[in-house]
């Protein structure tokens, strides 16, 4: 059995963090691909949307086989295929080829939720809480300094420097994880299509694994719905460009470098106190957005609020799913997962939509439903957990 040293927990945050900013880089530079095609801001949306999309897919498909096949051998020939699509990426030349290349890069850069299940089991009972918070920091912290990154680099060099730069990285990372990360061998015996039903067969006989899901895709859905639209808002409301879009995600770095916190936490206090408190701190956080459509201090405030509340209500969502089924955790993560973004996905084409139609009123509107509907729903069915 191997054990978790903070070597090895570290180095799966950090991957984590830089695999999964291979998601985010389009946000900031909507824009400026808009532009660069000759699209409307509604069209150039599809080009995150097929990335999340892609992640939905690649957690699906992919995420399974941790509990199958080697690590070893699903990261060599899935960073083969991230690069790939990056390259495809910085050289498309239509809109189509870009949406299309990046449905693959969300579909290769679903790697690091290998991390968290991985995190828990090397991990005691009494730590896991505290590895989890670490790997899902280091994940965050990626999601939110991809778009600082990519907003800086969009506007000084254009977008796509930012892709060729992600292919680099992803090279000198691939190396990196070869030789230094643990080589787990998973004892799931069955073919591949049996490994995929029983995924279903968890979703279908676990009650406090669909209502996690269901509170993880509101709660992203939301978190999308705010970052595929805050540089549109920039652009209306003040003048800015991508580069002050992008550095919006330092603020939210107050709430992922708290991971390590709400992980310790959860291995103390009750977690439907967790879910409660992390759930009131996203409908606040849109009330404030939904009366800051001019205001840059109301936009900080609400950022760092809603960012923190997610990242609170998602290590917990985990915890709890971790904490049974052990011989199963990458299949019951991927559903957890597969729901997660398939909710930021509608939250990306419906944030969109609101934009077009009402303004940052109507964005702010649809967090709040949505950041309310988790409170309901948690209500109404938590005596299942």
């Amino acid at each position: 059995m191997n054990k978790l040293t903070n070597t090895v927990l570290y180095l799966m945050s950090l991957s984590a963090g830089l695999v999964v900013a291979n998601l985010y880089y389009n946000q900031p530079l909507l824009s400026q691909i808009a532009v660069d095609f000759g699209v409307s801001e509604s069209e150039v949306s599809y080009v995150a949307l097929s990335t999340q999309l892609g992640y939905a897919f690649g957690l699906l498909f992919i995420i399974p086989l941790g509990d199958k096949v080697s690590n070893h051998k699903i990261l060599q020939i899935d960073f083969v295929l991230m690069i790939m699509s990056l390259l495809a990426a910085a050289t498309s030349n239509s809109i189509l080829l870009l949406i299309a290349s990046s449905f693959f890069i969300g579909f290769t850069s679903a790697l690091p939720q290998l991390f968290v299940p991985m995190a828990a089991q090397l991990s005691d009972a009494k730590g896991r809480g505290r590895a989890i918070g670490i790997v899902m920091s280091g994940l965050l912290i990626g999601i939110l300094g991809s778009r600082v990154i990519s907003g800086f680099i969009g506007e000084q060099y254009g977008w796509r420097t930012m892709y060729y730069m992600a292919t680099i990285i992803m090279g000198l990372l691939f190396v990196v994880l070869r030789f230094k990360l643990p080589k787990l061998n998973p004892d799931f015996s069955g073919t591949y299509v049996s490994l995929l039903k029983s995924v279903f067969h968890y979703f279908k006989t676990e009650p406090t694994l669909r209502l996690a899901a269901l509170r993880g895709a509101l709660s992203f859905g939301c978190l999308s719905a705010f970052w595929t639209t805050l540089v549109f808002l920039m652009e209306d409301s003040f003048g800015y460009g991508s580069t002050v879009t992008g550095l919006f995600g330092l603020l939210g770095m107050g709430g992922a470098l708290g991971a390590t916190i709400v992980g310790k936490l959860n291995d103390k206090m009750p977690k439907s106190k967790i879910i409660i408190w992390s759930t009131l701190l996203l409908i606040v956080s849109w009330v404030v957005f939904l009366f800051s459509e001019y205001s840059l201090f109301g936009i900080i405030v609400g950022v760092i609020l809603v960012d923190l509340g997610m990242q609170a209500l998602h290590i917990t969502n985990q915890n709890i799913i971790f904490s049974k089924n052990p011989e199963a955790r990458n299949r019951v993560n991927t559903v957890y997962m597969v729901s997660f973004f398939i909710g930021g996905a509608f939250g990306t084409s419906l944030g969109a939509f609101a934009w077009e139609h009402y303004k940052w009123t109507g964005v702010s509107v649809l967090g709040l439903i949505m950041s309310s509907l988790i409170l309901v729903v948690h209500f109404m069915y938590h005596n299942r957990e």
